[in-house]
């Protein structure tokens, strides 16, 4: 039988990447081997969503043929990453009375709940779509279940659900672009989950950890805890910033600044603990939002497997140390999960190969819209689980 392709595509605010892999014929490894890649700067966006969609088309299409070059193959299908400033995360509780005669648990009341929870944050969700959906605690009869409620017993089953939403224009948006470069969108996940996906170890997601991806006008982090994500959120700041504070700060061009900041400018006549300075504050800046969000969710300095720094701007000067000292958290740069003959080298590529993964390993992903069937929804649900648990 034939080996299974999947293609990955991330739109970022920089850059268009698209990874094409495909599935090991004997299926041993959980990972695809990547046999074409390319890129694009990315035009007709800010702050990750569209203003040009013919633009961003163009952008796609370029990409697409690159990574179609490299690996001999027509790309027709792709699974699309949703990022950029309007997604977001909502919270609900539901409760759902337990069917079954002798008030045993079953995926029907679990499913039941699930809606319920959607249904009480209905107000939260216009002009939103709900890309996946999360439960993150269950309790019955108002005691927590450690564990999976299936099988026990009682009167009323309560779930607490994280819902990750984004504007529902925006991801509209995006697969029109896409489409518009005669490529058909298979399915949308949000991109902090995809890059999680290579980018994170088991051993992390169990522990707690926080992973931070660093772009080029965003920062998007999400929280994992006891192997499941429990936050997701995006901040409007992003490595750009830096560049614009240094090219004012230093009176230098905007090019000139952007090298500086990556270290490719060594021997330039300004002032070094200025420039230090500069990038420091800024830097802290960024991780203060972080964690500010962590504070809200009682997990600041408590995630004992620490920051995972990816994206672009993971590799700037000192950034390690400043985020331990901002977070009081082990700091390190997120690292592939990859063969060493990957066509990949760096978390930049996390999301779209991320993407892969899941297209590959994946049975379907929560990504409930309104109206959705409950059978269907709870389908969905076990599909998203299946992503993250060892």
């Amino acid at each position: 039988m034939a080996s299974r392709i999947a293609v990955g595509i991330d739109i970022g605010t920089y850059q268009v990447r698209v990874v094409i892999a495909r599935e090991f014929a004997d299926r041993t490894s959980q990972f695809p081997k990547i046999i074409g890649t390319g890129y694009a700067e990315s035009k007709g966006l800010r702050h990750g969503y569209i203003v040009n969609i013919d633009d961003v088309a163009r952008s796609v299409r370029f990409a697409a043929s690159q990574a179609e070059q490299t690996a001999g193959v027509k790309i027709r299908t792709a699974f699309l990453s949703i990022g950029g400033i309007g997604l977001d995360e909502v919270r609900g509780k539901g409760d759902a009375i337990i069917a079954k005669a002798d008030a045993e648990v079953t995926d029907f009341d679990i499913e039941k709940a699930i809606e319920v929870s959607r249904t009480n944050v209905s107000g939260k969700l216009v002009n939103r779509k709900i890309l996946h959906t999360i439960p993150l605690t269950f309790s019955i009869d108002g005691i927590e279940v450690l564990g999976r409620p299936q099988g026990m017993h009682g009167t009323k089953l309560t779930v607490e659900t994280l819902f990750i939403t984004c504007l529902e224009q925006h991801v509209n948006d995006l697969i029109e672009a896409v489409e518009g470069a005669e490529i058909a969108v298979a399915d949308t996940m949000a991109s902090p989950l995809a890059g999680s996906i290579i980018t994170l170890s088991n051993a992390e997601k169990k522990a707690g950890c926080v992973l931070t991806n660093i772009g080029a006008e965003t920062v998007s982090i999400v929280v994992f805890d006891n192997g499941m994500p429990i936050s997701l959120k995006v901040f409007r700041i992003g490595s750009m910033d830096i560049t614009k504070d240094i090219a004012l700060g230093l009176r230098i061009s905007l090019e000139e600044a952007e090298q500086l900041k990556l270290g490719a400018i060594t021997n330039a006549s300004y002032s070094k603990k200025k420039f230090d300075d500069i990038l420091a504050a800024r830097l802290t800046d960024i991780f203060e939002l972080v964690e500010g969000h962590l504070k809200k969710l009682g997990k600041d300095r408590l995630l004992p497997a620490g920051i995972i720094l990816s994206g672009g701007g993971s590799g700037i000067g000192p950034i390690k140390e400043i985020a331990e000292s901002a977070l009081k958290l082990h700091s390190k740069v997120a690292s592939l999960n990859v063969a060493s003959d990957a066509k990949i080298k760096d978390s930049t590529w996390a999301v779209a190969y991320g993407l892969t993964v899941w297209g590959l390993t994946g049975d379907s992903f929560a990504r409930p819209a309104a109206g959705i069937a409950i059978k269907d929804m709870g389908r969905s649900v076990l599909g998203f689980l299946r992503q993250f648990l060892p």
